[in-house]
């Protein structure tokens, strides 16, 4: 499917995740691996199949390792002259909401990117924000209480238990675990130690709803397509877990195994509710002020309430994950969902595309 106008792209990855030289026998074997003993993971997945997409489309791709230096990306452009960038970046110095920094200097060399802009990934990256925002909008979220590190913790007598303990800016579930489900006041203060100490960073505390896991993808920066919605499933849930997606069953395949834990379209949704839940990701994405695209994480409580729980901008990219997926059931192939979000990304009326047009027309 080549694209009618071919594009120099500058795919920016973190260094660690440039795919190797036989990046395509790996997939491959992998591929090939029988269930019973399947292949050890490839970080750089979702790298390698949006560089082999592009190159699908007739793109020129130039992948770029990016960890702690900007000048890389500026030397990158000098040379290159690319007519957009490719953001697969999640962190920068190994802090992961330094990424907002890295395409803000995008902005400022006047380079068209992929994924979400500056405002919208501090937004949605920092979740305490992120609910203040949204109960201004008087959107339902899991009521909550923000515990800086350094600081003793208290609970608020509103804030009743159970509770969840995670990170206020980690994504990708990090610290997450069963244990991160309290039922006390000395639980809550040990898991809350246990994110300032493991995982570096203030905590959130929030009600913990009991219910489906969904997931919702959005496409656009103006205009907005909402894909269909997803769910994760646990078939063999012991009777003492609750159904979260703690960090070993996002990464943990064995874990996934034994746990019979799958993705895919959701079951049946209570009657009007998926029009409901489409406008919610709407308002939310608004809300936000994110672009290009976002994964919406929400949970369905048994009494049919729906609640937001956070957005995740620029989410995974692999062809075979949730988002890619659920692009494919709306009728988008994976070599179409790339090229849309260049598009996207040419399209976003960046402060400075709007600056060059006022001083045009004046």
């Amino acid at each position: 499917m080549p694209t009618r106008t071919p594009l120099r792209v500058l795919v920016l990855v973190h260094e660690d995740l440039v795919p190797p030289p036989d990046a395509d026998e790996q997939v491959a074997r992998a591929a090939a691996a029988p269930p019973d003993k399947p292949a050890d993971p490839l970080p750089w997945r979702a790298e390698h199949d949006v560089l082999r997409a592009l190159k699908r489309l007739g793109h020129d791709p130039h992948a770029l390792g990016v960890q702690s230096d900007l000048g890389v990306i500026r030397s990158a452009i000098d040379v290159l002259k690319p007519q957009v960038a490719f953001n697969l970046l999640e962190e920068f110095h190994g802090v992961g909401v330094y990424d907002q920094h890295v395409v803000s200097y995008l902005e400022l060399l006047k380079v068209p990117y992929t994924g979400c802009n500056p405002r919208g990934l501090m937004l949605a990256r920092d979740k305490v924000l992120t609910k203040k925002i949204l109960a201004w909008h008087r959107i339902r979220t899991p009521d909550f209480a923000h515990f800086p590190m350094g600081r003793k913790v208290v609970r608020p007598r509103r804030l009743a238990f159970p509770l969840l303990v995670k990170s206020v800016s980690e994504e990708a579930s990090r610290g997450i675990a069963q244990a991160s489900i309290v039922h006390n006041d000395e639980k809550l203060a040990e898991r809350v130690a246990f994110v300032h100490g493991k995982v570096g960073s203030d905590a959130l505390v929030e009600q913990y709803i009991e219910g489906r896991e969904l997931y919702v993808g959005v496409l656009g920066n103006q205009r907005l397509r909402v894909l269909p919605t997803w769910e994760m499933t646990f078939a063999n849930l012991p009777e003492a877990s609750e159904a979260i997606a703690t960090e070993r069953v996002k990464w943990d395949a064995a874990y996934q195994k034994k746990l019979g834990i799958k993705t895919g379209p959701a079951a049946p949704l209570p009657e009007g509710l998926a029009p409901k839940l489409q406008s919610l990701c709407r308002r939310v994405y608004r809300a936000l002020s994110l672009s290009g695209v976002a994964r919406m994480d929400l949970r369905l409580a048994p009494d049919g309430g729906l609640w937001f729980l956070e957005a995740n901008p620029n989410p995974n990219l692999e062809r075979d994950e949730d988002l890619s997926l659920s692009a494919k059931a709306a009728g988008l192939s994976y070599s179409e969902l790339i090229e849309r979000l260049l598009q996207l990304g040419l399209e976003y009326r960046a402060e400075w595309k709007v600056a060059e047009a006022a001083a045009g027309q004046g």
